[in-house]
């Protein structure tokens, strides 16, 4: 069965070179030309992944971003031109799961597209693990606390589930390899982003988290 992606770009020679290259590897395309647009075609239907450019002549990628994560879980790439590493992190702080720089590689960008499927698979191994007032039924998808269940993405829950299965201390490095499907080369930015956005809704207070804690040099844990 074909994935669709969603590719919002407003450059047309971009658009319509990602559209038949994405096509070439398999995947339906559907296009937007604007911010507006992509929230427009994300209102009346459903894709695999959005691929998200970060300067649009409307709204940026920051913005459709943040509007995107307030209704939906699809997971999205954000393209940016820019390598400054607070571009990236607030575009990661928006929301994004991943994020890709121009120019773009069509093949290298059609491997990251199906890393990032990989993972937001729904888990499949039968447990259902306990820390604090949290429950993490990792078969199903699901976080619930005091019975009540809390939206994540799949990226972050993917990232709680990594860290609930481990008998201890997982390493920046083991979450890029099991939860992006990153080896040496991955940005541990991606898990430290993602680490404080999982505190803002798994923590009672953020700032001073007693579940997802950082183990100093060595990577982040889950306390039971």
């Amino acid at each position: 069965m074909s994935r669709s992606v969603l590719l919002v770009e407003d450059d047309p020679r971009v658009r319509r070179v990602l559209q038949l290259a994405l096509r070439d590897e398999g995947y339906v395309v559907s296009l937007a030309a604007s911010g507006r647009e992509g929230l427009q075609a994300l209102g009346t239907s459903t894709p695999d992944v959005v691929l998200l450019d970060l300067m649009l002549p409307d709204l940026d990628g920051f913005d459709v971003c943040r509007r995107i994560r307030h209704d939906s879980d699809v997971p999205v790439i954000m393209v940016t031109a820019r390598t400054d590493s607070h571009d990236v992190v607030a575009g990661l702080e928006a929301g994004a799961d991943d994020y890709v720089t121009k120019p773009l590689v069509a093949k290298e960008l059609s491997a990251r597209i199906r890393a990032l499927l990989r993972r937001v698979e729904p888990a499949r191994t039968p447990r259902t693990v306990r820390a604090g007032d949290l429950e993490i039924r990792v078969d199903e998808g699901v976080v619930l606390r005091d019975g009540v269940a809390l939206h994540l993405t799949r990226t972050e829950f993917r990232l709680l589930a990594e860290l609930a299965l481990a008998p201890g201390v997982r390493s920046r490095e083991e979450l890029l390899e099991r939860v992006w499907g990153y080896g040496y080369f991955g940005d541990s930015r991606l898990v430290d982003v993602h680490v404080r956005r999982l505190r803002t809704k798994v923590e009672h207070d953020p700032a001073n988290p007693a579940l997802v804690v950082t183990a100093r040099g060595l990577g982040y844990r889950l306390v039971r």
